[in-house]
């Protein structure tokens, strides 16, 4: 190694730091035991792209507990997937995983293969996750680069350019690629890539790095410049386009005209295609785009129903979109209600207390849409006590007396 940028004294650190500080992952094989099963591998990475740990380790839990095999999963619905992927967001994560697991089953015997070029013809595998698959699971010398890591090695190298931009990323990956000529890294190319991983999560944080507490800092550009918040480059933030959107929370709530607990309230729910946005999820019939509010009107008369009450709006932000929706209340109770002329494919009752449940098949914003039914008889749907109980219910699970199965 001729670079000192790149002396093996480096990587020991960061390994011996990582064998001591690691944090224990339901999806990480801890020092001594046998190497973490590609499956996990596999189910973890996908749930953790664009999302926080904290938020994965229930639902990677209640994965395994359902599908404990990738040929298990295979076997699974798309709607069942789907319904344990609520509240994840980036769905097609969850698609891909589904299309993958059955991919593996019949072409692969159920082995989840470990040579790059396999890998790479699965579902939704790109360069990260086929070099998590085949460092963490097997022990190849495979690189990989996620944010954190980006963010890392930008820091550790003073990479001016911004790693989303084709010669930023083009260079982020050469430095992962020749760490891992390190003797240290190339014997554990497992820890290594882990150790990266946990490096930019817990230490070198993309805001307030704490670099005193930094195991390779000795040998990183952007401390000696002083100056680790300046790389990589803050990104120019594009301006999500508006979508306006109407939705009408149909509900069925018993033979009285209030029922005792709104969770047992029948809430209409129509199934989305099979392309597109919440592919597939499940949702308050609603309409989009400048015409849509009359639409979803001419579908309130059509069906007989009527007394339609506006609530407040609602703002969901998406990755790329700004969602404005304006949900109405509509109760009736009557179950007959036809949503083929909204586009939907399928359409459901459910509980209102199933609805909200973890494992639905309902988009966050669909879920927000039917917050406000939470509300006691007497109090305005919506309001703050309402807001008060579903957080509760989303945290703790339903109420005593509500049913989420």
């Amino acid at each position: 190694m001729q670079d000192p940028l790149y002396t093996d004294a480096h990587a020991e650190a960061l390994l011996q730091w990582f064998a001591l500080q690691q944090r224990q992952l339901p999806w990480r094989s801890p020092p001594g035991a046998p190497p973490t099963p590609a499956y996990a591998v596999l189910v973890s990475e996908l749930m953790l792209q664009q999302t926080r740990v904290e938020t994965v380790l229930d639902y990677f839990r209640r994965w395994m507990q359902r599908w404990p095999t990738i040929e298990d999963l295979a076997s699974a619905s798309l709607d069942d997937v789907l319904a344990q992927w609520t509240g994840l967001g980036y769905y097609n994560r969850a698609r891909n995983l589904h299309r993958t697991a059955v991919e593996v089953t019949t072409q692969f015997s159920g082995v989840i293969p470990s040579d790059e070029g396999s890998l790479a013809s699965l579902p939704g595998l790109g360069p990260y996750t086929v070099g998590a698959i085949r460092s963490i699971a097997f022990g190849q010398p495979a690189a990989l680069v996620d944010g954190n890591v980006a963010r890392v090695l930008a820091r550790w190298h003073a990479v001016a350019a911004d790693p989303q931009s084709t010669p930023g990323k083009s260079l982020i990956w050469q430095h992962a690629e020749r760490w891992l000529h390190s003797p240290s890294a190339r014997q554990s190319p497992s820890a290594w890539n882990q150790a990266l991983m946990e490096l930019g999560a817990t230490i070198c944080s993309p805001r307030n790095p704490d670099c005193s507490q930094c195991p390779v800092s000795a040998g990183c550009q952007a401390f000696a410049l002083g100056t680790p918040t300046d790389f990589p480059p803050p990104r120019q933030r594009k301006t999500s386009p508006i979508v306006a959107a109407q939705h009408a929370l149909v509900v069925v709530d018993s033979a009285d005209a209030q029922v005792a607990d709104p969770g047992q309230m029948l809430v209409l729910l129509g199934q989305r295609p099979s392309s597109g946005r919440w592919a597939g999820l499940w949702e308050p019939p609603g309409t989009e785009g400048p015409d849509g509010a009359e639409r979803l009107q001419n579908w309130l008369s059509d069906q007989a129903l009527a007394n339609a009450q506006e609530q407040p709006m609602i703002t969901h932000i998406l990755t790329h979109r700004r969602y404005e929706v304006r949900p109405l209340l509509v109760r009736t109770e009557d179950r007959p209600v036809d949503l083929g002329a909204l586009g939907y494919v399928a359409q459901r009752w459910m509980p209102l207390a199933q609805a909200m449940s973890k494992t639905s098949g309902l988009s966050r914003l669909a879920q927000r849409l039917l917050e406000g039914l939470y509300a006691a008889p007497a109090l305005e749907v919506g309001g703050p006590q309402a807001k008060r109980q579903v957080d509760l219910f989303l945290q703790n699970g339903p109420p005593s007396g509500h049913t989420a199965s």
